[in-house]
């Protein structure tokens, strides 16, 4: 495990408070997220991990205001930024706040980019979006810089070329360019790495190491890999059935899980004896057995 020394305590930037959410279905309504509750401090990286179906994007979503309506709503909580709470802040201030000072990076880069358009139009939009009054000549300086700061060769050709044009790695180069052009607080990252193979995905993880230390922003990584979360995280909290089970610092994690959930995630991670990872049923686990539950 490579991470380095915890960085120095910041000021919390960013509280989800008891947060549920429940989605519309034939059937009635489901609760997706149960109570859930954690703080992402300036300069670190909270990683929320759980396997499919736990919880992390729908957490994810709530925070920037992207459930789908009318199914998906926040029923209870807080989702505290800088003190506001964005669970009762207006569509249209949340629309000026989303990738301004709340970005997300999402898992496939193709469905984030625009197939017709070419890299550095959509660049721009979002500079036309958040800083329009920069001139145009600026907003084309500023991409191409953008381009070149995420280590893309040949940033000025690559300005206008289309995103099939590029390889996997180097689309999400740019969508995290992309994410980072208004210099946000909080950049939450929706597994951004599990569709590249290893060698990328340890570039972009590096990456994405440097440009936080650089911008001291706020990252709230969602894997259920992890080695990602070894490498990259400060802080990790557990998901499980739309609750977070546990919370501690990555050492303490790894070394001293509290929680059985936790224990059989950390169990189920590949030897070096080569043995094939095993898969986990989650629903026959009742959860409110564990001592450590967090409450519904």
């Amino acid at each position: 495990m490579s991470k380095q020394v915890s960085k120095v305590k910041q000021d919390v930037i960013l509280q989800v408070r008891d947060l549920e959410v429940e989605f519309d279905t034939d059937d009635g309504a489901i609760k997706i997220i149960k109570g859930v509750s954690f703080d992402v401090k300036t300069g670190e990286t909270l990683g929320l991990v759980g396997e499919s179906g736990s919880g992390k994007s729908v957490t994810s979503m709530s925070i920037m205001g992207l459930l789908p309506k009318p199914y998906g709503k926040v029923t209870a909580g807080q989702v505290l930024y800088r003190g506001e709470d964005l669970t009762c802040v207006p569509d249209t201030e949340m629309y000026k706040m989303r990738g301004n000072r709340i970005s997300i990076i999402f898992q496939d880069p193709m469905t984030a980019l625009n197939p017709v358009q070419t890299i550095g139009k959509q660049l721009v939009e979002v500079l036309d979006l958040h800083h329009g009054q920069m001139t145009k000549q600026e907003k084309v300086d500023y991409a191409v810089g953008l381009l070149d700061k995420v280590r893309i060769p040949l940033p000025e050709q690559r300005f206008n070329e289309y995103p099939h044009n590029l390889s996997g790695g180097m689309r999400q180069r740019v969508v995290i360019a992309m994410a980072l052009a208004c210099k946000p607080d909080i950049l939450i990252c929706d597994e951004p790495t599990t569709a590249l193979d290893v060698t990328v995905q340890a570039s972009i993880l590096e990456l994405m190491r440097e440009l936080q230390e650089e911008t001291g922003m706020a990252m709230i990584f969602i894997t259920h890999d992890l080695g990602v979360v070894a490498e990259i995280c400060d802080q990790v909290a557990v998901m499980y059935d739309g609750r977070i089970v546990e919370t501690a610092e990555i050492f303490e994690l790894f070394d001293h899980p509290k929680h059985p959930y936790t224990q059989r995630l950390l169990s189920l991670v590949p030897s070096l004896d080569g043995k094939p990872k095993q898969t986990i049923q989650i629903n026959p686990i009742d959860v409110t057995q564990f001592p450590e539950y967090q409450g519904g």
